[in-house]
């Protein structure tokens, strides 16, 4: 009974405080629409982002106000506001998403996710989505490049037009490159080499790069763990039935060859991105051993 009290109320609080702030950032970014100059139109951004940062240090009280979980976060000293970094992260529960506002809200710019196209019409994320500036892709499978050759290089040069916006303002993406989230089930359908991981998407990350380029000053290579038991789904998160989180934070350099090739075309670029990738989560394999170890 007290579980679900605690979760009821810790969900209310979380609804109140977006109900509360995303009206005013609904405004400013609609406003943006109209208003000229591109001065002015990044100060409005920046009032957009700092809605968004108040509002996730706002979930992050209540969370401390009604839930007992300590968020163990090691690594995360040195992280700077003006500075563009691309977070890669393992995936295993919606908790992973808290935890990285427990880890980078207000101690980096805020993150931006990669969206398919067709979340913007999901009812008021979508509208979020678009306030913050998070970029939209469009992404053709390789049927539909084989009967419309033309399309080929076309997804690229959409997400590049819409990173544009980065091009005057610090950013930090998060790539999941699993692509989904890792459970015993998928890892075994999937045949995978690592014992905590399922196999890393190098064509996410290499889309990513491709698109942002040199716009990225490093790379945040973050490991969530939950020691104990299997990953906890969010209503264990809100009803105080999680009692620890660890967030191992890595930063580490970001080669300019990484994005110097056509990851589609060139074979040898491919394997080469795919073979950094591999080397990338072999580590983050051994460290989450490690940390359950603790």
């Amino acid at each position: 009974m007290r579980a679900l009290l605690t979760g009821i109320v810790t969900f209310l609080l979380l609804l109140l405080n977006t109900l509360v702030l995303i009206g005013p950032m609904m405004a400013i970014a609609l406003l943006k629409l109209v208003v000229p100059g591109k001065r002015n139109k990044a100060r409005l951004s920046a009032a957009v982002m700092w809605i968004a940062e108040t509002w996730a240090e706002l979930c992050k009280a209540i969370f401390a106000l009604m839930t007992p979980t300590r968020w163990d976060i090691r690594g995360d000293e040195g992280l700077r506001r003006d500075t563009s970094y691309l977070v890669v992260s393992n995936h295993q529960s919606w908790v992973d998403i808290a935890a990285l506002v427990q880890t980078f809200n207000r101690k980096t710019p805020y993150f931006k996710f990669f969206l398919k196209k067709e979340l913007i019409w999901v009812p008021f994320l979508g509208l979020a989505f678009w306030a913050l500036d998070y970029p939209f892709m469009k992404r053709y499978s390789k049927s539909q490049l084989d009967k419309r050759p033309h399309l080929k290089g076309k997804d690229l040069e959409i997400t590049r037009a819409a990173c544009e916006k980065f091009g005057d303002m610090p950013v930090t993406v998060v790539n999941f490159l699993e692509g989904t989230r890792c459970t015993p089930e998928k890892q075994a359908r999937q045949n995978s080499p690592y014992d905590h991981l399922l196999r890393p998407k190098a064509g996410g990350v290499a889309f990513v790069l491709a698109a942002l380029g040199d716009n990225l000053d490093a790379l945040l290579d973050v490991t969530v763990v939950y020691p104990g038991g299997k990953p906890p789904g969010f209503w264990a998160l809100l009803s105080g039935q999680l009692p620890r989180v660890i967030v191992d934070v890595r930063t580490l350099k970001l080669e300019p060859w990484l994005w110097q090739g056509d990851y589609q075309e060139d074979r040898q670029f491919r394997a080469r991105v795919q073979k950094w990738v591999s080397a990338l989560w072999a580590e983050k394999d051994a460290r989450i051993k490690a940390l359950n170890k603790e």
